[in-house]
């Protein structure tokens, strides 16, 4: 893991200009999932780090911490004008590499792409399980391997949930990719998944929660769960990117945006009853999460284990543990070149931010 040493000092004069920032609260959400919407507003007042848009609009529940930081002010304290927005998870990648975003929320979707020769480091991780695999319960389909030769809704061909479900299908000795044709992947928005299924458009769904606890209630079964699959339980399934050059050019603003999530993270894990009525707010904007069941989702925040990844330190080692594990899952699969040395492909990836 390489790690990137910042002057404590300079941290502390600029957190310290940072609190006098005022600001009113207004990232692939989730850990990509699309977004349709626009824009969220962002801070007003000092911003002694400028401004920056984080891509996290979609819904998904797991974009949490995005959202508590933006709308608790754990931003505008780090002197930072952060302004949520939409869109693919193609747009996240072109933002990542372009200078417009600096830091991004995503899975090891993303891992392709930096074997491609897109410059991402992977700086954090958020939490653990919020993905699941179903098929309607009046399915014949018992398991991973029944869905063979079948097809699966999925919010965004490269998303996580596409991720996870090409991951699980590998491990049951399906070929994921479109060339062998083995599986069929078809895109949907992501509150439609369960009604696409129940019309028989798709023969399973891979959904973030809430829509996936969602339709597991209203009586779909669950194939792959990653917070209890032994594939994924208690891996990451948010890890935390910057560009090569923000890590680089802006160790501070991304220092600070780090330090950001984490106090939502830890913010989260001591108050989910809160957090479930802020993200389900619509009376200033459109609610970050379209669920009305408040209770449902305590539970799923719980769930998540957000105070095992409260700090940089326990994040940090995570981070790398899980990056490997997936490399390899994504080598078996072929989406990663088998020639791959994962070491060093991870040690090239992985940095630590000093906060």
């Amino acid at each position: 893991m390489s790690q990137i040493n910042l002057d404590r000092r300079r941290f502390f004069l600029l957190g310290g200009t940072a609190a006098l920032a005022i600001g009113v609260p207004s990232l692939l959400s989730a850990c990509g999932a699309p977004a349709t919407s626009g824009a969220t507003g962002g801070t007003s007042g000092a911003a002694s780090l400028g401004k920056t848009q984080v891509q996290a609009l979609g819904g998904g529940l797991c974009g949490s911490p995005s959202y508590i930081a933006q709308e608790k002010g754990f931003w505008a304290e780090q002197g930072i004008d952060v302004e949520l927005v939409s869109g693919t998870f193609q747009q996240q990648k072109d933002g990542l590499a372009s200078g417009q975003y600096l830091v991004a929320n995503g899975d090891f979707q993303f891992f392709p792409a930096v074997e491609q020769g897109l410059d991402l480091k992977i700086i954090g991780g958020m939490h653990t399980g919020c993905i699941k695999l179903l098929v309607p319960g009046d399915s014949p389909i018992t398991s991973v391997a029944g869905l063979k030769g079948k097809k699966i809704g999925v919010d965004e061909i490269g998303g996580t949930p596409w991720a996870v479900a090409s991951v699980a299908l590998g491990d049951a000795g399906i070929d994921p990719s479109e060339s062998a044709g083995q599986v069929t992947f078809a895109p949907y928005d992501l509150t439609t998944l369960e009604e696409v299924a129940k019309r028989g458009e798709v023969d399973a769904i891979a959904a973030w929660d809430p829509q996936a606890t969602i339709a597991e209630n209203n009586g779909f079964r669950v194939l792959v769960d990653i917070s209890s699959h032994p594939l994924f339980a208690g891996r990451f399934c948010c890890f935390l990117y910057a560009s090569g050059a923000a890590v680089n050019d802006k160790p501070e603003t991304v220092a600070a945006l780090l330090r950001g999530w984490y106090k939502a993270i830890e913010w989260i894990a001591e108050n989910p009853e809160e957090t479930a009525r802020i993200v389900t707010d619509s009376s200033q904007h459109e609610a970050y999460v379209p669920s009305e069941d408040q209770e449902l989702l305590v539970t799923l925040l719980k769930s998540y284990h957000y105070k095992n990844h409260a700090s940089s330190a326990s994040s940090d080692s995570q981070a790398r543990d899980d990056a490997l594990f997936f490399v390899g899952k994504l080598k078996d699969v072929g989406y990663l070149s088998s020639s791959i040395d994962t070491e060093q492909f991870v040690d090239n990836l992985v940095v630590q931010v000093d906060l």
